[in-house]
C-alpha cells in the first residue's frame, strides 16, 4: 500500500518542482506548468459540456491524432504478427527474411517521409504508412521470437489430437507466443506516438505535431509546451490502458 502510494505521489511531487523550478529561473521559454495547464484548459478543455468540455481546436486535432495513431498501430500488429508467426516457425522463411529485416529496420523511419508523400501524396495515407513502417519492426522481431520459443511438445500434442492448422495457431501457436508479442506491442505503441508527431509536422492540416509545428512557428511558447505536455498524459493513458488490458487477457500468466 505505502509502495503504492509513493508512485501515485512521485508525479505530483515532480510538478510542484518542476513549479518552483520554473517560478525561480523566469525564463520565458520554459513556463510554469499552472500557466501550461490554464493554457491547455482555454485551447482545448473549455468547450461545453454536450462535448465534454472538449473545444472545437481540441476535437479538430486531438481525434484525428488517436485515428491516426490507431491505425497504424493496428495495421502495424496485424502484418508484424501475421509474418512473425511465419517466420518464427519456418526456418526458410526466417533465413530469407532476416537480410530484409534488418536492412529496413534500420532506416529511419523521417527519412523515408519524402517516399512516403510521393507514393500516398500529402494526408492520412502518408502518415499511416510512416507509423506502419516504425512500428512494425518490434512486433515483428517479438512475434518471431516468441514463435521459435515455443514447447516442441505442444505443437505435436496438437498435431497428435488432430487440430487443424487454424486451430494449432489460434489454440496453441498465438496464446504461448502471447508474452513476447504483448511486451512488442506495448514497445510498438509508444513508438506509435512519437511517428505520429513526426508524421504531422509535414503538410499535415491538423492533429497534435501540426498544433505545435504552428506553435514553434509563431513562437507561441506555451503553445508548444502545451503540445507537448498533452503528448506525455496520451502516452501516460495508452500506456496504462494497454497494461490494464493485457492483464485481463493475460490472466493466466500469472497463475502458470
Amino acid at each position: 500500500m505505502i509502495h503504492r502510494l509513493a508512485r501515485l505521489a512521485s508525479l505530483p511531487a515532480a510538478v510542484v518542482l518542476w513549479e518552483i523550478a520554473t517560478r525561480r529561473a523566469d525564463d520565458p521559454f520554459f513556463p510554469p506548468p499552472t500557466e501550461i495547464l490554464t493554457r491547455m484548459h482555454k485551447d482545448w478543455f473549455s468547450g461545453p459540456a454536450s462535448h465534454l468540455f472538449l473545444t472545437p481546436q481540441a476535437t479538430g486535432n486531438i481525434f484525428p491524432s488517436l485515428a491516426r495513431l490507431l491505425t497504424g498501430w493496428a495495421l502495424a500488429c496485424v502484418l508484424g504478427i501475421t509474418i512473425g508467426l511465419l517466420a518464427g516457425r519456418s526456418p526458410l522463411v526466417a533465413d530469407h527474411l532476416a537480410p530484409l529485416i534488418h536492412f529496413f529496420r534500420a532506416i529511419p523511419p523521417p527519412a523515408l517521409v519524402p517516399l512516403f508523400l510521393a507514393a500516398f501524396k500529402i494526408g492520412t495515407g502518408m502518415q499511416v504508412a510512416t507509423i506502419v513502417f516504425g512500428v512494425v519492426w518490434p512486433v515483428l522481431l517479438n512475434t518471431i521470437e516468441g514463435a521459435r520459443g515455443i514447447d516442441p511438445l505442444k505443437l505435436e500434442t496438437a498435431r497428435a489430437f488432430r487440430l487443424s492448422r487454424r486451430a494449432r495457431i489460434l489454440r496453441v501457436l498465438l496464446p504461448a507466443a502471447a508474452p513476447k508479442i504483448s511486451a512488442g506491442l506495448r514497445l510498438s505503441l509508444s513508438t506509435a506516438l512519437i511517428l505520429m508527431v513526426v508524421s504531422e509536422l509535414v503538410g499535415s492540416v491538423n492533429g497534435i505535431g501540426y498544433l505545435q509545428m504552428l506553435a514553434q512557428s509563431t513562437t507561441d511558447i506555451p503553445g508548444v509546451w502545451t503540445c507537448i505536455v498533452l503528448l506525455g498524459v496520451l502516452g501516460l493513458t495508452l500506456n496504462a490502458a494497454f497494461l490494464t488490458l493485457e492483464r485481463r487477457l493475460l490472466v493466466w500468466r500469472g497463475q502458470a
